[in-house]
C-alpha cells in the first residue's frame, strides 16, 4: 500500500533539489555573461579630444563589444591619474608623458600604447605681472597642473636651455616660485594676482589671452613644443598582460578616434566644446577651440627617442632621483 506522507516527502524533495540545480546553472549563466569593466580616464583639455571624440562617438563600445561596461574618470592632472591608473582605479586613458615617465622609472607597470596629440602647450603672463618678454620671469610666479607634469618639464627645460641660473624654479636654485593648480582655475588666479605666469595646455591657453594675458613662450619655441607626444594613450600592465584583446581593441577604438579628428576638424572642435561644458561648466567659444585646436597635432605615432630625451630632461631638472631606464615602456607596433 502506498505511503502517501513518504511519496509527498520524496516529492517534495525532489522538487527542492530539481530547483536548486536550476538556480545553480542560471547563476552560471549569468556570471558567464556578467559584462567586464572597463574604466578609462582622461583630462578636459584639447589635447585629449581623442578620448572625448571616442565616448561621443561610440567607437569604445563598437570595438570593445556587448561583454564591456565602460566608465569614465576625468583627472586635473597627470599624478591624480598615474595613481589612478596604478592601483587599478581605471585601465587606461590618456595622459602627458612627464607622469607617465616619472612613474615608470619608479617601478610603475604601465605600458604606452599609442600617442595621441602633440604639441598645443604654451606659457602665458597676466596683464598684471608686467610681464613682457622672457627676461621679465625672475622672481615671478609659476602655475603648472602639477609638479613635474609634462608642461612644467616644457618649461623648466626651455627656461635651463637659456643657460641664466635666476631664470629657474626655486625648487633647484632659481627665483622662480612654482605653484600647482587646475587649469580651468588660471583665469581667476591671473586676476587675483595670486599668479603671474602660465605652462599651460590648450584650450586654456587660448582662454587666458582671450582675457587678455600674453603669449611669452609659444608652442613652437618651447622644449619639446611640436616634437614631443604631448599626450599618450597608456594602460597598466593588467590589462595589457591579462587582456592583450582587450588592450588590441581599445587601440583600434583610438585610433579610429585620431583618425576622425583630422578628417572631421569642425564636429571634432563642437564634440570638444560639448565634453568640456559637460565636464566643467565652461562653455568655450568656437573661434576660441577652433584656434586651440589648431596648436595641436593629433596623431598615434610617438618617437620614442624625444620620449627618452624627455625623461633624461626630468632627471636634470632632478624631478627624477637616478637616472632613467624606459626599455620597454612602449609597445611594440604589432
Amino acid at each position: 500500500m502506498l505511503d502517501l506522507k513518504k511519496w509527498w516527502l520524496g516529492a517534495l524533495m525532489l522538487g527542492i533539489i530539481t530547483l536548486l540545480a536550476a538556480c545553480g546553472g542560471d547563476s552560471d549563466n549569468a556570471g558567464g555573461g556578467d559584462k567586464e569593466k572597463m574604466v578609462i580616464g582622461y583630462f578636459p583639455n584639447i589635447d585629449h579630444a581623442p578620448a572625448m571624440v571616442a565616448r561621443e562617438n561610440g567607437y569604445y563600445e563598437e570595438k570593445l563589444g556587448d561583454t564591456v561596461e565602460l566608465e569614465y574618470i576625468t583627472f586635473p592632472d597627470g599624478g591624480t591619474f598615474m595613481a589612478a591608473l596604478k592601483s587599478g582605479e581605471i585601465d587606461a586613458g590618456l595622459v602627458g608623458p612627464g607622469p607617465v615617465l616619472n612613474n615608470f622609472s619608479n617601478g610603475a607597470e604601465v605600458k604606452v600604447l599609442a600617442g595621441a596629440s602633440s604639441g598645443g602647450t604654451v606659457v602665458v603672463a597676466s596683464e598684471k605681472s608686467g610681464i613682457e618678454s622672457v627676461e621679465d620671469m625672475a622672481g615671478k610666479t609659476f602655475i603648472t597642473p602639477g609638479i613635474g607634469c609634462t608642461h612644467d618639464v616644457q618649461f623648466e627645460t626651455y627656461l635651463q636651455q637659456l643657460g641664466n641660473d635666476e631664470l629657474a624654479s626655486s625648487r633647484i636654485g632659481g627665483s622662480l616660485n612654482h605653484v600647482t593648480g587646475n587649469p580651468a582655475s588660471y583665469q581667476a588666479m591671473f586676476e587675483s594676482g595670486k599668479v603671474d605666469l602660465a605652462a599651460v595646455p590648450e584650450p586654456w591657453a587660448s582662454i587666458l589671452v582671450e582675457n587678455g594675458a600674453k603669449v611669452i613662450i609659444s608652442t613652437e619655441d618651447i622644449a619639446y613644443g611640436e616634437s614631443l607626444p604631448n599626450t599618450v594613450l597608456v594602460a597598466n600592465n593588467k590589462l595589457t598582460e591579462e587582456k592583450p584583446e582587450l588592450a588590441a581593441k581599445l587601440l583600434e577604438a583610438h585610433n579610429e578616434s585620431v583618425a576622425f579628428i583630422n578628417d572631421n576638424p569642425e564636429k571634432a572642435q563642437q564634440i570638444a566644446i560639448d565634453s568640456i561644458k559637460d565636464l566643467t561648466n565652461q562653455e568655450m567659444d568656437a573661434k576660441i577651440v577652433e584656434q586651440a585646436m589648431s596648436r595641436v597635432t593629433y596623431t598615434t605615432e610617438v618617437n620614442e627617442a624625444v620620449l627618452k630625451e624627455f625623461g633624461n630632461s626630468s632627471y636634470e631638472l632632478e624631478f627624477l632621483k637616478e637616472a632613467p631606464e624606459f626599455d620597454g615602456l612602449v609597445a611594440d607596433k604589432e
